[in-house]
């Protein structure tokens, strides 16, 4: 997410978590001067491209190849719909973006310890995070294995995913939907931006990206916000809710530190269940 705020009305408009108050700087083409869409060419251009040869749209979302962010763009591009019904699920080809009701009892994680200093700091914000889901829930369950920390990459096939550090200075944290490739599943982190962040605790950061790995969209693609749209490929599971934890408060958010609500709780029991 960025400090800068990232306010677009166009189409084809993002932000992202940047290092300060808010999470990154912008992540995706905005409207050129005259409120024109730009051309793919443009919004491939300045669309920022992380350490893994992948691009970083919504703010802190990864699209693994050209292929899929021409994809992006062009459902950017159509013609939005009107969809009005805080928390939304990412839909694909019009299902659910979830897991199973047996691997989300089972989300096994390593954090890297190539964090160095710092892997201590993150180890016990990721499981802050991760309690924050599993307090409203009894049907989510993240695990951390110690014992792969020390292999922590996408290619370690004994956890669902993991937590790795990044030097970009344009977002403070990125993760993944369900939907992604084994290949593609980490949560990168800046762990200095992590712990300096203002308002927004490290829990509350990765209480945020981990929101995204259950399915979870930005709040603030819904209409009711009215700016930073990123698509319509979501479906609603409660009604609108300005201050939820996957709303970015520089597109018209209520709260500033990024707290999860009592709608956010309701929207993970409608996804997996009590």
């Amino acid at each position: 997410m960025s400090r800068s705020l990232a306010r677009t009305a166009a189409a084809v408009a993002g932000t992202t978590l940047a290092v300060s108050s808010a999470f990154a700087a912008t992540a995706a083409a905005a409207p050129t001067g005259d409120g024109s869409v730009p051309t793919y060419q443009e919004f491939a251009a300045s669309t920022f491209q992380d350490v893994d040869g992948g691009y970083v749209v919504n703010g802190d979302e990864p699209v693994t190849s050209k292929g899929s962010l021409r994809q992006f763009y062009d459902s950017m591009v159509a013609q939005p719909d009107t969809q009005v019904d805080g928390l939304i699920v990412n839909t694909v080809s019009g299902r659910d973006d979830k897991w199973s009701a047996s691997q989300a009892l089972n989300l096994t994680y390593c954090v890297s310890t190539k964090f160095g200093t710092d892997y201590s700091r993150v180890v016990s914000a990721m499981a802050a995070g991760a309690g924050q889901w599993e307090a409203a829930t009894t049907k989510v369950n993240f695990t951390h294995v110690p014992a792969q920390d020390g292999a922590c990459t996408t290619r370690n096939s004994s956890v669902v995913f993991s937590v790795e550090p990044t030097k970009t200075t344009q977002y403070i944290a990125r993760a993944f939907f369900p939907s992604t490739s084994k290949s593609s599943r980490n949560v990168l982190v800046n762990a200095r931006s992590l712990y300096s962040s203002g308002s927004w605790t490290p829990s509350n950061i990765l209480a945020h990206e981990l929101g995204h790995t259950l399915g979870f969209r930005h709040e603030h693609t819904r209409p009711e916000a009215g700016t930073c749209f990123e698509d319509n490929n979501w479906r609603p599971l409660t009604p609108y809710d300005s201050a939820s934890i996957m709303h970015y408060p520089q597109c018209n958010g209520s709260s500033d530190d990024l707290s999860m609500t009592d709608q956010d709780r309701t929207g993970v029991r409608a996804l997996y269940g009590s």
